[in-house]
């Protein structure tokens, strides 16, 4: 019997951890062929997700959970789990439900008949969401794929299972600053993409906030290109351009003043004003951007651990197998 292990990062999930379970147990029963079980990783919640989780691993033989120090963010629990995962196939999933368990038969049935390696799912549309959001999540994907050799389709979710062989491939990377959507393009193996359709969250609410979203966004667009600095370098040849047209447009300009005596030699203050503000501000991005790489370069070098687990019930087998 082949064995699938379910990633469960939780964030303050205690109003829907125990439904995501139910449902989840229910799609289970049908698949008879395989042995499940839930790595349920606690991402520093400060509500009693843990103490939710640890109810569900005594209902559940099948429930394990791994319980952090401090919030070390989505990308670190995902790794966690990983990490800690030995079955044939592993899930990757939110507990929130809006990634429907429903979609493990076709998604097992990808890589376990048709030979995948991946099963990915993105969304057909973004039902529920404002505009604006909307809006922004095309933006990042255009922007993203035009950027890095990493393409995405539009609406890819963390939401996929994968074999043994895919899982050792990500886990070998440890990278502090992950970028899991890029991560799983990355190494390359063979992904199977299937739609669905978008489920608005009914338990709870999302821990995303919009500046966190966009936080997310620039994390993943500097993980995987340097387009950004080479804008910077346009920019400079731009403006280089531009000012030696526009210093030769003066000097043209005065000498057939003082020749014919005619035309109006004005202070140019607000020009001036302009061309500087307007410098200043691509210095002012330049720097950001160079900031953006360079505040990278220092996180990495510290090679602090890219999370700390405080508690967890999976047995010492179980421990050892992940950091291998």
């Amino acid at each position: 019997m082949k064995t699938v292990d379910l990633i469960v990062p939780c964030f303050n999930e205690e109003e829907v951890l125990p439904e995501f379970v139910r449902v989840t147990n229910e799609v289970i029963a049908t698949l008879p062929q395989y042995r499940f079980r839930y790595i349920l990783v606690n991402d520093g919640s400060r509500d009693k997700t843990l103490l939710v989780m640890m109810k569900l691993a005594e209902e559940f033989e099948n429930v394990k959970y791994i319980s952090f120090s401090r919030n070390f963010g989505k990308e670190a629990a995902m790794f966690a789990g990983l990490e800690h995962s030995d079955a044939d196939y592993v899930f990757v999933m939110d507990a929130d439900l809006q990634h429907p368990p429903q979609m493990f038969p076709q998604m097992l049935r990808e890589v376990d008949e048709e030979g995948h390696d991946c099963c990915a799912l993105y969304r057909e549309h973004r039902k529920g969401e404002s505009i604006i959001r909307t809006g922004f999540s095309k933006l990042f994907f255009k922007l993203q794929n035009a950027m890095s050799s990493v393409k995405m389709p539009y609406g890819a979710v963390d939401y996929r299972v994968m074999t043994r062989q895919m899982v050792k491939a990500i886990v070998s990377m440890g990278e502090v600053q992950r970028f899991s959507k890029g991560l799983f393009t990355w190494v390359g193996f063979d992904t199977k993409w299937l739609p669905y359709k978008n489920v608005e969250r009914t338990i709870g609410k999302s821990s995303w906030s919009f500046f966190g979203l966009f936080k997310y966004a620039i994390d993943g667009i500097t993980a995987f290109s340097i387009s950004p600095l080479r804008f910077i370098t346009v920019m400079g040849f731009v403006l280089f351009i531009l000012s030696g047209i526009s210093g030769a447009f003066v000097v043209v300009e005065e000498l057939i003043q003082r020749i014919f005596h005619f035309g109006y030699s004005g202070t140019g203050f607000a020009t001036l004003m302009c061309v500087i503000l307007f410098i200043g501000g691509i210095l002012e991005l330049s720097i950001g951007i160079l900031g953006e790489y360079l505040g990278r370069v220092f996180v990495e070098t510290k090679k602090r651990p890219i999370y700390i687990a405080k508690l967890t019930n999976l047995e010492e087998k179980d421990r050892k197998n992940g950091e291998n």
